[in-house]
């Protein structure tokens, strides 16, 4: 029975240790899910605009869309420009959005 303590805390600690610094675990988190659901947007939007040949007027027009996708176009706010859009981070993963992304990234316009 010993053994089996002792092996559980072996185990615990390893796991705890293994994961890094847990108190950052949702800023980590936002950060991931974030930069994931920018990048998962602005490949949809590329999509329809291959597809229609023009950008979509909003996320609603987009149609080649999965249920998780969802999810990352919620994250992110859309504006059609005459000449390419802009594209806006909003969220992570459960909070808002507090983390540095590469500035050239952190705001995504195209022009044509």
């Amino acid at each position: 029975m010993k053994i089996y303590r002792f092996l559980t805390v072996c185990l615990l600690t390893f796991i705890l240790t293994a994961c890094g610094d847990l108190a950052n675990f949702k800023e980590q988190a936002d950060e991931k899910f974030g930069d994931q659901h920018f990048k998962t947007a602005i490949a949809l939007i590329e999509l329809h605009k291959v597809r229609f040949g023009e950008y979509p007027q909003s996320l609603d027009d987009l149609q080649f869309t999965g249920d998780w996708d969802m999810m990352a176009l919620s994250s992110v706010n859309y504006t059609k420009l005459d000449q390419g859009y802009d594209l806006d981070i909003t969220t992570g993963w459960v909070g808002q959005q507090n983390w540095i992304i590469q500035k050239s990234f952190a705001r995504f316009r195209i022009k044509k």
